[in-house]
């Protein structure tokens, strides 16, 4: 009852706003969190009049569309919360969508997989449990980095106004360190227990470099993304140290238990570190003005985004330059050379997005996208051509 008077108390305190001018007509919908049912209100002599009848209902004020007092109507406050909950509510779907980042798992998936392929296309043996263990592995390691980098960029303040910050949607910074440590101590007893499988120490000792460049690059005391060197870290990480285990431990279920390192896979393995260089690199654009604040100095922050843009368009070419050089020197198969010679058009978009966007703060995150498309999509390609040159 202390609730349903208060929802009529304010109820009729709006009702009473004087409103000059026009007829008004405000709807109400409602729903079962509410206290009180009102079907329809009317503009009379100057003031609203509600009917309404009591329920176990609440309500839920729909401003009135296409009407020159909507503006005035929303001053009296109610409305306008009701409204701005409303929003937030449909807000917070795309909120959690993008704090999920699922595009950016990717660059689990294409190490493991350009490797595997690497391995197949020297051995002729590929093994599905070994792949779908460092699979579900990587996907927990890379979950890790997502959400430990949240927990740090909320304490040093550079997530202060990211509203897809997971620790800002869920409010819980400890919860989510809690989380994001769970998940690289399963992550690290997967690939452990698959390097055991393999008999094969020198690919954990590899995955181990590749993790511990993903703590010094974001974790206290190091945190070397503030001074610039994320983008080096992430080369080596997911390029020369996770593309080459991966190598070594799909390589070890073959006769051959120790895989010479090949021209073949040190080739792949630079294409996909600067692949995965190029999305963490896009991911700063929309964010130099909170990167300044907190003193992180990244690259773009340095740069700015007009020189920023530049070394994109430099990074594209780079890596269909050095495509056609390991093809020249049949460091990589010719099938592999044309099926990634197919993904240039989104190489194209690329640096025509970043190019033409990189001043619009609204526009140029997308940029980091188009990244991911192009480094999964290059990668798919590598594996193929891979795969293919093996079976014919």
């Amino acid at each position: 009852m202390a609730a349903t008077s208060t929802c009529c108390n304010l109820i009729h305190g709006f009702a009473h706003n004087k409103l000059n001018g026009h007829h008004l007509h405000m709807y109400i919908t409602y729903s079962k969190r509410c206290n009180l049912d009102y079907t329809r209100s009317r503009y009379n002599n100057g003031e609203i009049v509600f009917h309404n009848r009591i329920y176990t209902r609440q309500l839920f004020l729909l401003k009135p569309r296409n009407h020159p007092h909507r503006q005035q109507v929303s001053q009296s406050g109610f409305g306008e919360q009701v409204e701005e909950e409303e929003q937030e509510s449909v807000s917070r779907e795309t909120l959690i969508w993008r704090a999920i980042k699922l595009p950016i798992y990717s660059v689990a998936l294409v190490p493991l997989t350009v490797g595997s392929a690497a391995a197949y296309f020297q051995t002729g043996m590929f093994s599905a449990r070994t792949y779908f263990v460092l699979l579900a592995s990587s996907v927990l390691v890379i979950t890790w980095l997502n959400l430990s980098n949240d927990v740090y960029d909320f304490d040093t303040g550079a997530d202060k106004n990211k509203k897809e910050s997971v620790v800002n949607l869920l409010g819980s910074r400890n919860g989510t360190f809690v989380a994001a440590y769970l998940c690289i101590a399963l992550g690290f007893i997967g690939l452990t227990w698959a390097a055991l499988q393999a008999r094969n120490m020198p690919s954990i000792m590899l995955l181990s470099c590749a993790i511990i460049c993903g703590y010094i690059y974001q974790c206290p005391p190091f945190r070397l993304s503030y001074r610039g060197l994320g983008e080096p870290l992430c080369f080596a990480a997911f390029g020369p140290f996770a593309t080459t285990a991966f190598y070594l431990l799909q390589g070890s279920a073959s006769a051959m238990s120790n895989l010479p390192l090949t021209r073949t896979v040190i080739s792949v393995s630079i294409l996909v570190g600067l692949t995965t260089s190029m999305i963490l690199f896009c991911s700063h654009f929309h964010q130099i003005e909170s990167d300044k604040e907190v003193g992180k100095m990244s690259p773009l922050v340095r740069l700015g985004t007009a020189r920023g843009a530049e070394i994109v368009k430099v990074a594209v070419m780079a890596l269909y330059a050095l495509l056609i050089t390991f093809g020249l020197c049949k460091a990589l198969p010719l099938s592999s050379i044309f099926l990634c010679s197919l993904t240039l058009p989104i190489g194209n978009l690329v640096m025509r997005f970043v190019q033409e966007n990189h001043k619009d703060k609204n526009k140029i995150f997308m940029a980091k996208y188009f990244c991911v498309r192009l480094h999964a999509l290059f990668g798919a390609a590598l594996a193929c051509g891979l795969v293919v040159a093996r079976v014919v």
